[in-house]
């Protein structure tokens, strides 16, 4: 019988699930500050109320997709004034480089989303089920008992009610929070609402419970594109191994003498969240949490070191520090060119919104002339050109307007339906009105093929007015 060759070693290694072992320093209370200042706002935000009259929902912050209206406080945008919302994505976007230039990834270890609800997950864990040592032996018994199945079911559960917060707290920014609570509440809510929350239910459930720092390492994009906002200057995360090694247990024996500040306890590597070992440079899982910082600060200080063996450190300081010279102040790392270009531009931007913001008029139109036919011929001889004019009414009450003509007083116009040139258009509402533009036979603008001109709104209530230059066509002879 021939020999059975022997099988192919595997080329997949299952994932070994990390669990971070609780650590307490600045950073650490730093990270639990940020995560109930921003849980804190998700989940209240949607609560507040804010008056803006009876015509306007009363909800601070409201994503009305029904009326295609944004709402933040005192702020309303309107369909046509998306500019807003792609000024804020481009200054989030400027912002994520201008940390990431000058801190590293610090946004992914502060206040990522995947991040906080990550923290959170890991509270619970660490609440029901003990700190690392007492989550690994759990994790290793492969026999379930009823302790193992009481303490995984509880947690299952508290991390089951948070997510199902997370998804619920989500859709009360698309609609007036206390009736689709009270819709949730009696089952009348829409189908949309049951499965949005239901999807960030799941998705929540999942990734901040058992993917954990898979997102980050694998579905994250941000690992890969930081390098390129990154330099030998960036601030980040770092091991000073011309002091800490050789690293080795300092014990009196012959030789310990020579052995650096590191003595291989392992902390760094047990409170990371995403499971690396610092001391092995730089790498991409790191989300420049500074865990590792406030684990190692403590057991050097239990062993009467000075701080900073793991520290937030630049390339450039390994060169000045190895020929012993003392490392550059922070303020040069942060305040270099890259840093200011990336905060010119984002106060730039941030800038040019807050003035569009308080420069924008409060009474908008848009004229579009109607092109088939460009013009018609009436019984008379005279010409009509007609045109649909948009009225936009962003006041909190009904406002009568009154349309004009300027620079043409041969022109004369009519408003479909209406017995004058006013119409009442109704509070926060765009209303269509189509417009007719007469020019009577003989005059010049009945037989010159283009005359410019200027249609008028103003505001019969507060006289504020909106111009539009558009265009007559005549009959051209």
């Amino acid at each position: 019988m021939a020999d059975t060759p022997p099988s192919a070693p595997s080329l997949y290694e299952s994932r070994e699930p990390i669990f971070p072992r609780r650590v307490s320093g600045p950073f650490r209370n730093l990270k639990w500050a940020l995560l109930a200042v921003m849980l804190g706002i998700y989940y209240i935000t949607p609560w507040i109320r804010w008056d803006r009259g009876p015509a306007l929902p009363d909800q601070a912050v409201l994503l009305d997709m029904a009326n295609r209206r944004f709402f933040f406080f005192w702020i309303e945008i309107w369909p046509h004034e998306f500019y807003f919302v792609a000024g804020l994505l481009v200054m989030a976007g400027l912002g994520l480089f201008l940390f990431t230039s000058a801190l590293g990834r610090v946004w992914c270890g502060y206040a990522c989303p995947q991040t906080v609800w990550t923290d959170l997950f890991i509270l619970v864990e660490r609440w029901i089920e003990g700190d690392r040592n007492a989550r690994l032996r759990l994790h290793r018994q492969k026999q379930w008992d009823l302790r193992k199945a009481r303490l995984r079911v509880t947690k299952w559960v508290a991390w089951f009610l948070i997510a199902m917060a997370t998804g619920g707290a989500w859709v009360f920014y698309f609609t007036d929070a206390p009736t689709l609570l009270r819709d949730l509440l009696t089952l009348q809510a829409h189908p949309v609402a049951w499965t949005t929350i239901l999807v960030l239910t799941a998705t929540t459930f999942a990734f901040g419970g058992f993917a954990r720092e898979q997102i980050c390492i694998y579905a994250c994009p941000w690992p890969r594109i930081q390098a390129a906002m990154m330099d030998e200057d960036t601030l980040t995360v770092g091991y000073r191994d011309w002091r800490g090694e050789p690293r080795g247990k300092h014990r009196k024996a012959e030789g310990a003498e020579t052995l650096g500040d590191c003595i291989d306890c392992r902390a760094c590597v047990n409170v990371c969240p995403t499971g690396i070992d610092i001391r092995d440079g730089q790498q991409m899982a790191c989300i420049t949490c500074a865990l590792c910082i406030d684990a190692c600060d403590d057991v050097m200080a239990k062993i009467g070191k000075p701080r900073g063996l793991i520290d937030y450190l630049a390339l450039s300081d390994e060169t000045r520090e190895r020929a012993g010279n003392a490392p550059r102040p922070v303020w040069t790392h942060v305040f270099r060119p890259r840093v200011l270009l990336y905060t010119a531009l984002w106060t730039l931007v941030g800038v040019g919104l807050v003035v569009a913001l308080v420069l924008r008029p409060p009474v908008e139109m848009t004229v579009a002339p109607v092109r088939n036919p460009t013009f018609v011929m009436l019984s008379d001889g005279s010409i009509r050109n007609t045109y649909d004019v948009r009225l936009r009414n962003k006041h909190g009450e009904d406002r009568l307007f009154a349309l004009s003509i300027d620079d043409a007083p041969a022109l004369t116009i009519t408003l479909e339906g209406e017995d004058d040139t006013t119409v009442d258009v109704r509070a926060n509402e765009t209303y269509l009105q189509r417009v007719y533009v007469t020019a009577a036979r003989g005059t010049p603008e009945a037989q010159n093929e283009r005359t410019e001109f200027v249609l008028r709104l103003e505001d019969t209530t507060t006289g504020d007015m909106a111009t539009k230059e558009t265009v007559f066509n005549g009959r051209d002879n």
